[in-house]
């Protein structure tokens, strides 16, 4: 059982028998980041498939190109994503004897809490958003060419918003984030110090791993998204709950589109 001093400071406390060794730990992050670009590619080519024209007679590497370009088969192909990346992290905890809503850190949050790091992601989007004013920059480019060929642009925005910070949020600040954290439990006592130690490492590998797999961005973009992961993850820690990182990233990925369509309109 966790102490109660860890408990009165919100320290995330992990199972008394880590699931995944450090070699294990390593191989699963190589493994869920193969993984994860695989189920995009799988995607894009089972939705291709099923929606562009002439897709029976279409190459595969014309399928990516213009698969990837099509609004609607990319967000049919995020939810395809989506399906596949829960049910193997689903999968790979259950081998391992764990429990899914536990390791994943599926629990309820403090209201408190929330309203906290809502506050702390709007002064992030402000400050963000005037540095993007000042270097002219344009991070949201890349979804010209899926808004002008989706079929329907609540499709984008459903996929885009909700269900990509959903498995996003699942893969790096719950699978990914627990395995590297439960490495630093020195003892089944749990040390604060310890918990501490393995939150940071956690939280840094995550960040920078979750940051450069967005290879649609460019340096500053890339730069912007370790600061907004760094601050899911401190959701995460200070919350003791998967569902708070969730909430904040469709937050801030639906004011982003907003943002976007408002532009374009």
């Amino acid at each position: 059982m966790p102490n109660k001093r860890a408990a009165e400071n919100n320290v995330v406390v992990m199972s008394p028998q880590p699931l995944f060794t450090r070699l294990g730990t390593l191989l699963l992050i190589v493994g869920m980041v193969v993984v994860f670009f695989i189920s995009q590619l799988l995607g894009i080519y089972i939705a291709g498939k099923l929606l562009l024209p002439n897709a029976e007679s279409t190459t595969l590497g014309d399928i990516f190109f213009f698969g990837s370009n099509d609004g609607t088969v990319v967000s049919i192909s995020i939810m395809i994503g989506c399906a596949l990346l829960i049910a193997i992290s689903a999968l790979v905890i259950r081998m391992r004897g764990g429990n899914l809503k536990q390791y994943l850190a599926l629990t309820p949050f403090s209201l408190a809490v929330g309203m906290g790091m809502i506050g702390l992601l709007l002064l992030f989007m402000i400050g963000s958003q005037a540095l993007t004013y000042v270097l002219d920059k344009s991070p949201l480019a890349f979804v010209d060419p899926l808004y002008q060929s989706v079929s329907s642009v609540w499709l984008l925005i459903f996929a885009m918003v909700i269900v990509a910070p959903i498995y996003e949020e699942l893969i790096f600040r719950g699978l990914l984030w627990s395995a590297i954290a439960e490495q630093f439990a020195a003892s089944s006592d749990f040390l604060l110090k310890s918990e501490y130690r393995g939150a940071v490492v956690a939280s840094l590998v995550t960040s920078l791993i979750f940051a450069v797999i967005h290879l649609q961005y460019g340096i500053y973009e890339i730069s912007t998204i370790v600061v907004l992961a760094l601050l899911f993850c401190y959701a995460r820690i200070k919350s003791g709950s998967l569902i708070l990182p969730m909430l904040l990233h469709i937050i801030n990925n639906g004011a982003a589109m907003w943002q976007y369509l408002a532009q374009v309109a």
